[in-house]
């Protein structure tokens, strides 16, 4: 066993820290001035932009572009934080190449697309780089609301009804805010601890109190926020973890993924962090690659996705499949794990075979089995501890399109909701929308 090994083939230091340092260095380089705007000059500046439909927040994307060219980046930033306050995380993070840059008109002439997210990262990136915050709160309405969860969607909500002027309570489970932009996301895709300088950013709004370690159901209850704020809103995610129901699952070395890229993104120094030799991660989604990414680069010698459908069917996107194969992870579709073996530790999975008939996945019979000592689990999430009187459906709260509950004066948003792609886009439209819909109603009850 070598020097720093814990366990046969899972070991610490395996890369030296420069290395660490340049294998998780940004995935995209920040545009220059000259590089973004002869990116900008690229746009055809469409009258009926695709680009605008296909963006979850319905950012004016030729506006902000169109203001890139004239050397207007700061704009350029108000145009895209007018719609998404978190607009520099999405910019670094969102799968533009499934939104906004596939509906590029230029990608649909089979031409290379406007590279629409990394204008809008220039943009908020100058902005954000200044220190100064480009809005100011309305006059104070004496409006008291409750934000559960700081990820996502409730940041929106809370800076959006910040700036209408209500007084809003954020409580966090977690020791910091930014939900799964903090400890949910690839490090090399949010270096130099940028979900916490967006969020200090997004804070200088005034009017918004973040209490950190505060879980509901333990130091706050819903029935006690709904007597003492004049509007709550739900942005809890997905706190549980789907389990993988077979033999083994639960031995040394096999572990949950999500867990596996917090710790990542919280630790320190990488060289502590373990890392097997031969990697095996369970699921199909961005989750999957993530930390199918990470092992590689962190120093596992063989890493594979193995996924129960074809590759079409796959969650993560063509991009993000094929940012894998270019860090040497290896792909396996239409397998599905059926045992994991070993004594205290995993040693091997065994996966069987598996066909689409009629669009019902069977097994075909036949296994093969997979060396490992490491596995990571990336099958899904699930809603953990809802209060008994909030409508949920298929695992999620049930809301209207501006993020109702059936609970008066409860609205609920991102991940933990109903509708949206789980993505942090589609969380920040859908904070925004709730506090909209949220003053809109405080308003017109006559009590501001």
């Amino acid at each position: 066993m070598k020097p720093g090994s814990i366990a046969s083939g899972i070991s610490r230091a395996r890369l030296s820290l420069e290395e660490l340092h340049q294998n998780f260095a940004d995935l995209h380089s920040p545009f220059n001035q000259h590089e973004a705007v002869v990116a900008a000059d690229r746009c055809y500046f469409c009258y009926d932009a695709p680009c605008i439909a296909a963006c979850p927040t319905t950012i004016d994307i030729p506006l902000f572009i169109r203001q890139i060219q004239t050397g207007q980046p700061e704009n350029a930033a108000q145009t895209i934080f007018d719609q998404n306050i978190l607009g520099g995380m999405c910019a670094r993070v969102c799968p533009t190449e499934t939104l906004c840059e596939e509906a590029c008109v230029r990608h649909m002439a089979e031409e290379r697309p406007v590279e629409i997210g990394r204008l809008q990262r220039y943009a908020t990136d100058r902005v954000m780089q200044s220190g100064v915050h480009p809005y100011i709160r309305a006059t104070h309405t004496n409006k008291h609301i409750a934000v559960v969860g700081a990820g996502p969607a409730g940041l929106a909500c809370a800076h959006r009804l910040a700036l209408k002027g209500h007084d809003v309570h954020i409580m966090e489970q977690k020791p910091k805010a930014g939900g799964l932009n903090e400890y949910g996301i690839a490090a090399y895709k949010t270096v130099d601890d940028f979900a916490a300088t967006e969020v200090d950013w997004l804070m200088q709004i005034g009017g918004i109190q973040l209490t950190t370690d505060c879980m509901m159901g333990r130091d706050v209850f819903l029935d006690d926020l709904l007597k003492d704020y004049d509007a709550v809103f739900l942005s809890i995610g997905l706190g549980g973890v789907n389990a993988l129901p077979i033999q083994g699952e639960s031995k040394d070395g096999s572990v949950n993924a999500v867990d596996f890229i917090a710790r990542l993104r919280q630790i320190d120094d990488l060289t502590k962090l373990p890392i097997g030799r031969n990697v095996v991660v369970i699921g199909g989604g961005m989750t999957a690659v993530d930390a199918a990414v990470q092992a590689k680069l962190l120093g596992a010698e063989h890493v594979t996705i193995a996924y129960r459908r074809a590759r079409e069917a796959m969650s993560a996107s063509r991009y993000e499949q094929d940012l894998a194969t270019s860090r040497g992870v290896r792909l396996m579709f239409n397998v599905q794990p059926v045992a994991v073996y070993g004594n205290d530790r995993v040693a091997a999975v065994e996966f069987e075979y598996m066909q689409t008939d009629d669009h019902q996945l069977r097994g075909t019979g036949e296994t093969f089995q997979i060396e490992v000592d490491q596995v990571f689990k990336a099958i899904g999430q699930n809603l953990f501890d809802v209060p008994v009187n909030v409508a949920v459906t298929d695992g999620k709260i049930d809301v209207t399109d501006t993020g109702r509950t059936n609970v008066p004066n409860l609205w609920a948003g991102g991940d933990c909701a109903r509708g949206g792609d789980d993505l942090t886009v589609t969380a920040v439209a859908a904070g925004r929308d709730a506090a909209e819909d949220i003053h809109a109603v405080l308003m017109v009850s006559g009590c501001s």
